[in-house]
């Protein structure tokens, strides 16, 4: 066997289609793309999913759940990945050193997945309670001492933020005390005046009344009172 005569096996290579070479290929005048339309034109092309202007599938079908934008701020460290790092002491920063888990990670989990076969310190890591349990059958500890300071200063936090409510509605309820008992006070004074005012217009009223009364009276004794006779008088003519 020579190299030159070495070939594809019969039936392997197929030649290529030669399209617009006459009626009798088959693939003649309009080369297989038919008479117009968008697939007849060059750069004819629509994205893909769409179907002639109505909805869509993909827009259609309704939609569930939803992908959470910090999946991958933890990173899952398996137990046969703790075996190649070479300190005891392992933390997210021995972690992104080695290679294990990626430079923009913000924290890892182990996992139970392999075997590990020395005693190690996870320090500030998640773990799984089976791989807790395998760290520690190992002879090595879990330590979370920044879980722990971030709980507790939430913690602190929600008190502060509960203490302060609770001030803020004790002198809520103080101003809104005095404002009511200052309200009922001015609508007291108010009705007070207003009574006053009401039996002083009373009075002028009565009083009106009864100089009124005695006015007509005085009226009608003086109609009433025996004036002079006026035929008494001597007539001058009669003199």
């Amino acid at each position: 066997m020579l190299l030159n005569t070495i070939g594809p096996a019969a039936g392997a290579k197929h030649a290529k289609k030669r399209v617009g070479r006459g009626i009798g290929s088959g693939t003649g005048k309009t080369a297989g793309l038919g008479h117009k339309g968008q697939h007849a034109r060059a750069g004819g092309y629509h994205k893909t999913g769409f179907e002639g202007g109505q909805m869509p599938l993909q827009r259609r079908l309704p939609k569930r759940g939803f992908v959470s934008q910090t999946r991958d701020d933890t990173a899952e460290v398996r137990l046969s990945d703790l075996n190649r790092i070479k300190v005891d002491v392992i933390d997210i920063l021995a972690l992104k050193a080695a290679g294990v888990v990626p430079i923009h990670a913000r924290s890892a989990k182990v996992i139970v997945s392999g075997q590990i076969k020395r005693a190690v310190t996870l320090q500030g890591l998640l773990t799984s309670k089976g791989a807790k349990a395998a760290v520690e059958t190992a002879g090595g500890t879990v330590e979370m001492p920044a879980v722990a300071d971030a709980a507790s200063a939430k913690q602190g936090k929600k008190v502060a933020a509960r203490a302060e409510a609770t001030a803020k509605a004790a002198v809520r309820a103080a101003t809104t005390a005095a404002t009511i008992a200052e309200e009922n006070a001015k609508a007291e004074s108010q009705a007070e005046a207003k009574a006053e005012a009401k039996t002083k217009g009373k009075a002028k009223a009565e009083a009106k009344a009864e100089s009124k009364e005695a006015r007509t009276e005085n009226k009608a004794t003086a109609k009433t009172k025996p004036g002079k006779d006026k035929s008494a008088k001597p007539s001058k003519k009669g003199k």
